[in-house]
């Protein structure tokens, strides 16, 4: 099988590579149409190198349950809005971009000026990270957790303050406050990635009370509509010090079609243009993805539908999981669990695509647990069967050289709508 890949770049090899110096040209890829901006251009073809074997290249019979992907794909309503905005592809279409920002500042009541529409949320975040980081400035973030955060606090030189999740998985927002009494920025993921815990709201409205009046708090909603709990985005109409990203990736099913929507406040954004002053026309959303995008947001039955299509699989694999004995992180809200493989994780891995199965990662601060995604029932019923199998092995089956080359082909979502270069 090793014959069939290229190992590709992650999100965080990549950070690491550009260096602090180039954060405009990083930030650019993600950045698209701000309500009170100048009319946004498409994006012109940037050729960055060959991407054919980046990410997602397994074999079709392969079982991919490890980008935390959806596999019933973009709405139907969706696609027939991309169909028709492709027509009108030969125009600069900024009237569709900003059509999808009126909707989103209508279905939030928010004020205009408060909503942005970028291609994928990965872009954004790290405007909106790198805007209030710096090396008196620091981050302070939950472990485990998305590694986005600390990622660009290193490119700009921020010092980084990891917290602990508590003993129910949320992040403890007391524990960041006392980290840092200079902190420029709190990234909170909500639901969590990778254990897919939520932190009350009232904890995070607590943090806005409690934190450094210079800080913001950035919540990352990536996971959020597969949850039933309270949004923050309320908090951004109301003027506090937060900012909310969104994507379309997860649950909408569009992540290769790269839409993401951020909620801040116009001050925010005007900090994102001191960070990328070109960022509008040089990396706009495509009018075919904005027009998938607002249709989607149209479609009120969709979300509750996939939300249930979601819960009933994720409950049937985890209650499957528990009656065997199996360990998992309880109260997932989102699209994958984590589960303890008794052995570390890259060895899991290994284990599992041989049996053609493609699971998740792990995370340092938790390494024999592995992130599953969920899949179509068949999916997870496929995964079951190989993950008993695999679990009866013993771990000695696998190496750690084969472990660790797996893991570089296994495809991963810390590279998602990133620029690659050759």
């Amino acid at each position: 099988m090793s014959n069939e890949f290229r190992a590709g770049l992650s999100r965080r090899s990549f950070l690491r590579s550009v260096g602090a110096a180039s954060v405009t040209a990083a930030s650019l890829s993600g950045f698209a149409a701000v309500p009170g901006s100048a009319a946004p251009q498409q994006s012109r073809g940037m050729a960055v190198g060959d991407m054919s074997n980046l990410g997602g290249s397994l074999p079709d019979d392969i079982v991919v349950i490890s980008m935390n992907e959806n596999p019933l794909g973009p709405a139907p309503s969706a696609l027939d809005a991309i169909r028709m905005a492709a027509a009108g592809g030969n125009r600069y279409r900024g009237d569709v971009i900003q059509k999808t920002v009126s909707t989103a500042s209508d279905l939030f009541g928010l004020k205009k000026g408060y909503v942005g529409l970028f291609p994928g949320s990965a872009g954004p975040l790290n405007l909106a990270l790198a805007s209030n980081l710096g090396r008196d400035r620091p981050l302070v973030y939950a472990d485990p957790s998305y590694e986005q955060g600390p990622g660009i606090a290193d490119m700009v030189g921020a010092p980084k303050f990891a917290v602990k999740l508590t003993s129910t998985h949320a992040h403890d927002v007391r524990a960041m406050v006392a980290a840092s009494p200079k902190a420029g920025a709190y990234y909170i993921v909500n639901p969590n990635n990778p254990t897919g815990t939520m932190t009350p709201k009232a904890d995070i409205v607590w943090l806005l009370k409690n934190k450094p009046a210079d800080s913001v708090v950035i919540v990352d909603e990536a996971y959020h509509h597969f949850s039933k709990d309270e949004s923050c985005i309320d908090l951004v109409a109301a003027d506090q010090d937060i900012i909310v990203t969104r994507t379309f990736s997860k649950i909408y099913g569009m992540a290769g079609l790269r839409a993401g929507l951020v909620f801040a406040r116009p001050d925010y954004f005007h900090k994102f243009r001191a960070i990328s002053p070109m960022a509008p026309s040089l990396a706009s959303i495509s009018s075919t993805s904005a027009a998938g995008a607002n249709a989607a947001l149209l479609d009120k039955a969709l979300v509750p539908m996939r939300r249930k299509i979601n819960a009933d699989n994720r409950s049937e694999t985890l209650e499957f999981l528990t009656k065997h004995g199996y360990i998992i992180v309880p109260d997932s809200q989102t699209n994958f669990f984590m589960v303890d493989v008794k052995r570390p994780g890259g060895e899991f891995q290994s284990a599992m695509l041989a049996e053609d199965v493609a699971v998740g990662r792990t995370w340092p601060a938790m390494p024999t647990y592995i992130r599953v995604t969920v899949g179509t029932r068949d999916e997870m019923a496929k995964f079951q069967t190989a993950f008993v199998k695999c679990m009866d092995q013993p771990s000695s089956m696998v190496n750690g050289s084969e472990s660790l080359h797996v893991l570089a082909l296994n495809p991963s979502e810390l590279h998602r709508g990133e620029m690659w270069f050759a």
